[in-house]
């Protein structure tokens, strides 16, 4: 297993991760390209235009890491991290597919989105058909509590999205509302994505609590970072349009943290644009110029660090290794893609 010298960055440290972990992502990714396969036209074509999207697929690399942390030694016909890792892939896909529809985006990590090519009809049944695959490899997995905590995120996933739509334009939103949105639509996959490879390496419930915990706190750094980003990121390094979030009334911790500082005529503002969805062309523009006005952006990386090291934290039940190191310094990923 390939190791190094201390890294510095959020990027390095990630690409150290990957570089560990190299033999178990290649398998991974050799899974997802396989199980993407159907004697319908369609969906290896909507499979192979997902791959070509590239990202870092942090959630696999996250199961795939927790296993090794665990102690999770694989073989040759020991390979149940690889199966789950794919099967988390799957889900996060299928939901990407399903949100792009709903949110009717046009980009997706810089490239055309799955439904601007194939259309929503389409993408919506893909998505079907990459959330029975991954039930599949749950099922081919044969561990219940394994289903239990896979099946359970797939559920809080849906109902994060349900709320995120029900407090859509909603100014009066609570933090605490907010933060339950991005746990069901973000977090819970990143925790069960952890938690599994406890789970397999039959480690204690101490240990699967201890991932769950790094998980969480990953993901909600992660979507915080993310709804910091569509106020702050060239489009380029967003990989979407900037100002979506915007333009769709999303209520967002920089959108909240904007209002509740502005003054009685930027409050009217954020009521016409998100409230009342009464956007012009420029809106954007103002709405760019209170959020670093007010410091809405500081104030959502902040918390995000927060989150950042509580994750970091969580890891210190496990005894010191290079791949402890690597998860932990891997978190830092989250907060410098805001720089």
């Amino acid at each position: 297993m390939p190791s190094g010298g201390k890294t510095s960055g959020g990027e390095n440290a990630l690409s150290a991760l990957l570089s560990y972990l190299k033999d178990d992502m290649q398998a991974c990714n050799r899974a997802i390209v396989e199980r993407m396969q159907s004697p319908v036209p369609l969906i290896p074509q909507l499979g192979a235009h997902l791959v070509a999207a590239g990202g870092k697929r942090l959630r696999p690399l996250l199961t795939l890491a927790s296993a090794h942390l665990c102690g999770y030694e694989p073989g040759p016909d020991r390979q149940r991290h690889v199966g789950l890792a794919a099967c988390v892939e799957f889900i996060h896909t299928a939901t990407l597919l399903h949100d792009d529809v709903v949110d009717e985006s046009v980009l997706r990590r810089g490239l055309a989105s799955a439904n601007a090519v194939f259309g929503n009809k389409a993408s919506v049944l893909v998505g079907d058909f990459l959330f029975a695959r991954s039930f599949q490899l749950m099922t081919a997995d044969g561990s219940l509590r394994v289903m239990e905590i896979l099946s359970g995120a797939s559920a809080t996933i849906a109902e994060g999205e349900v709320l995120q739509m029900v407090v859509q334009n909603d100014l009066s939103t609570p933090m605490e509302r907010y933060l339950e949105v991005i746990h069901g639509k973000t977090a819970a996959l990143f925790a069960a994505a952890c938690r599994v490879g406890a789970v397999i390496a039959e480690r204690s419930e101490r240990d699967e609590l201890a991932l769950d915990a790094f998980g969480t706190n990953l993901g909600m750094a992660f979507q915080l970072v993310d709804d910091a980003l569509d106020y702050a990121a060239d489009q380029q390094v967003l990989g979407k349009t900037v100002g979506d979030d915007f333009r769709e009334g999303k209520i967002t911790l920089p959108v909240l943290a904007a209002y509740n500082a502005g003054n009685t005529e930027e409050r009217l503002f954020w009521e016409r644009v998100i409230g009342r969805a009464e956007q012009t062309e420029d809106d954007l523009f103002h709405a760019l110029d209170l959020i670093a006005k007010t410091g809405a952006i500081h104030t959502t990386i902040e918390r995000a660090r927060q989150y950042a090291d509580a994750a970091v934290e969580a890891l210190q039940v496990f005894p010191e290794s290079e791949i402890r190191r690597l998860m932990a310094e891997t978190v830092q990923f989250t907060v410098d893609r805001a720089r």
